[in-house]
């Protein structure tokens, strides 16, 4: 072992290698700034920034359509709100207007009651009246049929053949003559 750090003892640092006189480090410096010149010099960094910047315009077209969209749904909604209260409205008239027809109709129909009423009272007073004078025009004729009967019993019984002779001749010689 004491050989082996002998030799290393008296060896001679390591050296790195070079090319042009650039080592490893000096090497990637380079060639990043390389990539960094051609990136330029194609104008990668413009074309990711114009992607960048579309994609933003695309954005914000969409934030712009999202608010059109929000504002038309507002509209709506409000119009919407206005047409209800409107059809609200419209409705409490409608009732209203109802009630008082059916209160117009209530009306009427106690009017057109008390007339029904009133010409049924009337009509049945009319049977009651014709009733009566068919009653008192049958009582007459019983009172005339027995008038008769009994004026005709009377006369049949006082009267006979001899008597009637002369009321038969003066009604023919009667006959005869003109008034």
């Amino acid at each position: 072992m004491v050989e082996l750090q002998a030799l290393t003892a008296g060896a001679a640092e390591h050296a790195e290698p070079t090319a042009f006189g650039l080592a490893a480090p000096g090497w990637i410096a380079l060639a990043m700034l390389a990539v960094i010149a051609i990136l330029l010099w194609k104008r990668v960094p413009m074309l990711i920034a114009g992607m960048l910047d579309k994609r933003i315009a695309e954005i914000r077209a969409q934030l712009d359509q999202a608010s059109q969209l929000r504002a038309e749904a507002e509209a709506l909604k409000a119009e919407y709100e206005a047409k209800s209260a409107q059809a609200g409205a419209e409705a409490e008239a409608l009732i209203a207007h109802a009630r008082e027809e059916s209160a117009l109709i209530a009306t009427r129909a106690e009017a057109d009651a008390a007339a029904v009423i009133e010409r049924r009272t009337k009509m049945a007073e009319d049977k009651i009246a014709a009733a009566e004078r068919a009653a008192i025009a049958e009582v007459r004729a019983r009172a005339v049929d027995a008038a008769t009967g009994a004026a005709a019993a009377i006369i049949a019984e006082k009267h006979g053949a001899a008597a009637d002779k002369p009321i038969v001749d003066k009604t023919i010689a009667g006959l005869g003559r003109v008034n």
